[in-house]
Order: C-alpha cells, then sequence, then structure tokens
C-alpha cells in the first residue's frame, strides 16, 4: 500500500487541460469538491449524481469559476441498469470520443447496526450503490478509457471502515472491503496492457454529511475538509500518476 504525503504533490495549473473525467456522487461532500478543484485545473467534468439540483449547484460553480463547461449526466446508482449504463457511454463517446478519467466517489452508508439485525432491503441496496453499480459502470465506461490518449485513470473510493472491519458497520463496511478487492483485481488485470492504471484513495476521516451521520457526535471543525484531500485525486488522475496501478493512497 502507497502512501504520498500531502506536501509532497504539487500539481501545475494544466495538469488536467483538455481531459475529459466523469465523477459519480457529484452533487455534495467530496465528490463535488473533487469536481470543482479537477474542473480548475483544466478537465471538463461529466457530473453524475441522483439529485440534479445539487448536480445544477455544482456545475454552477465550475462556470462561475471560468473553467471549462462541465456536463451533467443523472444517474441512480441504486436503480441504474445495463441500458442505462451504455445510454451514458454512448452519449459520452458521440460528445468527446474518449473519457481519460472515472472516480467511482458516490456511496452510501446505510445502518451502523449488528449484522443480525441487519435488514435484507438495505443491505442489498447498500451493496448494489456502492459496489455492483461502479463495477456495471466501470465495465461500461472501459472502452473509452483505453481511448484516452493521456492514459485513462480510474479511481475507486475506499474506507478504513472496510480495512478495519469495524464492528456495527454493517453492509457498508462489507462494501468497502469488496470495492478493494474490485480494484486490485482489476488493476492486476490491466497491467501491462497500457497506460490505463486503477487505483483508489481512502479518504480518511473528512468533513462530509456521511462523516456526521456515521459520528454524530464528532466535532466536525476537527475534521480536514473535502478540498484537502484533493492533491490525491490530482496526482491520480495527472500524467505524474503513469505506472501507478493496484495502489490504495491514504488522503490523510
Amino acid at each position: 500500500m502507497t502512501k504520498f504525503p500531502v506536501s509532497s504533490y504539487t500539481a501545475p495549473s494544466d495538469l488536467l487541460s483538455g481531459r475529459v473525467i466523469l465523477i459519480t456522487g457529484a452533487g455534495s461532500g467530496i465528490g463535488k469538491a473533487v469536481a470543482i478543484a479537477i474542473a480548475r485545473y483544466g478537465a471538463t467534468v461529466v457530473l453524475t449524481g441522483r439529485n440534479i439540483n445539487s448536480l445544477e449547484n455544482t456545475y454552477d460553480k465550475i462556470v462561475h469559476q471560468s473553467s471549462p463547461e462541465a456536463v451533467i449526466c443523472p444517474l441512480d446508482l441504486e436503480l441504474a441498469t445495463d441500458a442505462d449504463y451504455l445510454e451514458l457511454k454512448n452519449r459520452i463517446a458521440i460528445q468527446f470520443g474518449a473519457l481519460d478519467g472515472l472516480v467511482n466517489n458516490a456511496a452510501i452508508l446505510g445502518d451502523r447496526t449488528p449484522l443480525n439485525q441487519y435488514k435484507s432491503e438495505l443491505w442489498e441496496k447498500v451493496l448494489r450503490t456502492n459496489v455492483t453499480a461502479q463495477f456495471q459502470l466501470t465495465r461500461s465506461l472501459m472502452p473509452l478509457l483505453e481511448q484516452s490518449s493521456h492514459g485513462g485513470s480510474v479511481i475507486f473510493t475506499t474506507s478504513g471502515a472496510g480495512h478495519s472491519s469495524l464492528v456495527f458497520w454493517g453492509a457498508y463496511a462489507v462494501s468497502k472491503c469488496a470495492v478493494e478487492g474490485l480494484m486490485r483485481g482489476w488493476a492486476a488485470e490491466q497491467e501491462n496492457l497500457g497506460k490505463l492504471r486503477i487505483n483508489a484513495i481512502n479518504p480518511g476521516a473528512t468533513r462530509t454529511a456521511m462523516r456526521s451521520k456515521a459520528y454524530p457526535a464528532e466535532n466536525p471543525t476537527d475534521l480536514k475538509t473535502a478540498n484537502q484531500i484533493i492533491w490525491a485525486y490530482l496526482f491520480l488522475l495527472g500524467n505524474d500518476s503513469l505506472g501507478v496501478n493496484g495502489k490504495t493512497i491514504y488522503a490523510q
């Protein structure tokens, strides 16, 4: 597992110029912060998420900073089908021809409760959103990522809840274990086939709505903000990470 200290990487201002990057969960939290930041570094961002109003807010902030105009593609990972992912792929192919980056950021928490009290319906919802949908989306977009002239980059989002098998984290912890395995398996299959790389980021304790829900008694001002971990996403999406594959970066 690879660690990159925050002080070790400074991105050039044109790092992502001319690149097209899709982010799930771009309407809030880390996804929103990453979308705004990578647009500032020159990327055209494809914004996906369930809430159109939230996506429009992210879009407006990108426009306000005079970055390349983003594209809004509403997508509900819990309900999306293979046909929906194919439609998204075709839209990107027609509009851009290729995709340079995919940030699998969206996830849901579910309940923090003992496994023997976990509801089957919620279990299926969390695993579908956090794992199955990410597999389906990534698989659908892989042909476009392989066509990237910059060397495509796929980022999955993992969590300490999965690494440490934290008690009472239920389906969420299991989903993050699965995402880590999915990333490593896919990266191994991709090794030596080209410039496309597949990695993961563990954001750590970050000031988000999901964190607040998980730890309601915690003082959010004690946590780092989403903007303080942007460096990890910039590193993995830019050319400085060419050759980095199958790694997890701890953005702490």
